[in-house]
């Protein structure tokens, strides 16, 4: 199950609360499948260019003068964003999940959240879509527009048919490096060593992608973040299983 941040939130003073929030949602309400065909056709309403995207009805009034700029993908029970939504109160943060259950659990839940904290404004700036990256990424950003992309825990596609469906390929990591700026981070983790090493090597061969350092990883208080923030990875962890991250960073574009 997710941590949840009514537990572990971090309130101005940085100090942990341990306060009941009414009105979250009941996870078991929610339900669904695991993973879903990113393939398959789904009722999904997209913009048709990032200038037609209204962000103020994920955000209201605090999308004013701001942009999206981290980005989960695939991000489940939203268990990353509520935690990084502290640590960065100023940064719009978006999840977009394609399971119609979960994304609706997840704004519930912010909802829930903010409406708590209406005093101090809290999670004003996370918020979460129904969409599917594979398909409509640059419709809803810019080229240059995001600072951090995650990829945590995605679907491992086992099967050789279905690597195709994979959320890193070539084609996608060319649409990551263009609406990431420079000097961006992708941050990844799997409990999958076949996947880890997939995502690793298509990552490391495109040209506009470096793989941090063990060292850089460690000086990335963001990287912590990855192990549990998860359902998925709270429930490796009470299997004993491993986890392997990478994180790449976005090079400049070589000059013409």
């Amino acid at each position: 199950m997710d941590v949840d941040p009514v537990n572990t939130e971090m309130e101005l003073d940085n100090k942990p609360t341990c306060e009941t929030v009414p009105g979250l949602p009941q996870k078991k309400h929610y339900r669904q499948r695991a993973h879903s065909n990113p393939h398959s056709d789904h009722d999904i309403e997209y913009p048709l260019t990032p200038d037609h995207m209204d962000w103020s009805k994920q955000y209201g009034d605090y999308a004013a003068g701001r942009q999206v700029e981290f980005a989960d993908i695939g991000c489940g029970y939203g268990g990353l964003l509520m935690r990084l939504s502290p640590m960065f109160p100023e940064t719009l943060m978006i999840g977009m999940e394609i399971r119609v259950k979960v994304s609706d659990y997840v704004n519930e839940k912010i909802q829930a959240l903010r409406k708590h904290h209406e005093g101090a404004g809290h999670y004003r700036n996370i918020a979460v879509l129904r969409s599917n990256a594979m398909k409509y990424m640059p419709n809803y950003f810019r080229k240059g527009q995001l600072s951090k992309m995650f990829f945590l825990f995605p679907d491992p596609h086992f099967k050789n048919k279905k690597h195709k469906w994979r959320i890193i390929t070539p084609t996608l990591v060319s649409e990551y490096a263009y609406v990431l700026r420079e000097q961006g981070l992708i941050y990844t983790i799997t409990d999958v060593k076949d996947l880890h090493d997939w995502m690793v090597k298509h990552l490391n061969e495109h040209p506009l992608f470096e793989r941090l350092s063990d060292d850089e990883m460690k000086a990335d208080p963001v990287v912590a973040m990855l192990y549990e923030s998860t359902e998925e990875g709270q429930k490796v962890t009470r299997n004993d299983g491993e986890k392997w991250p990478a994180v790449f960073r976005r090079l400049p574009n070589p000059p013409l």
